[in-house]
């Protein structure tokens, strides 16, 4: 294999890796800043809060962001590492 199709491949999969964990950070980005303004605001300094509320919205997301997952992935791997592989 050339080192260009490898360095492609390679910049191709990180760039489908961003693009799945985009959702999921941000989620995780945004629930912790809403619940950390919460407890600034009410001075309650509790460990499971921070914990709890930011697990449901995760799971939340990648529940209902799973399907575009899959899809992204399964595009990855049958248009690019496929056909690599029966090159080989």
């Amino acid at each position: 294999m050339d080192e260009a199709v490898f360095f492609d491949t390679l910049r191709q999969g990180l760039w489908v890796a961003v693009m799945i964990s985009t959702p999921i950070l941000t989620v995780a980005l945004v629930a912790g800043l809403v619940v950390g303004l919460f407890q600034a605001l009410t001075s309650i300094q509790e460990m499971t809060l921070t914990f709890a509320p930011k697990l449901a919205a995760i799971l939340a997301v990648f529940w209902v962001s799973m399907g575009f997952m899959t899809q992204s992935l399964v595009s990855y791997f049958t248009d690019t590492l496929v056909p690599l592989m029966e090159g080989m």
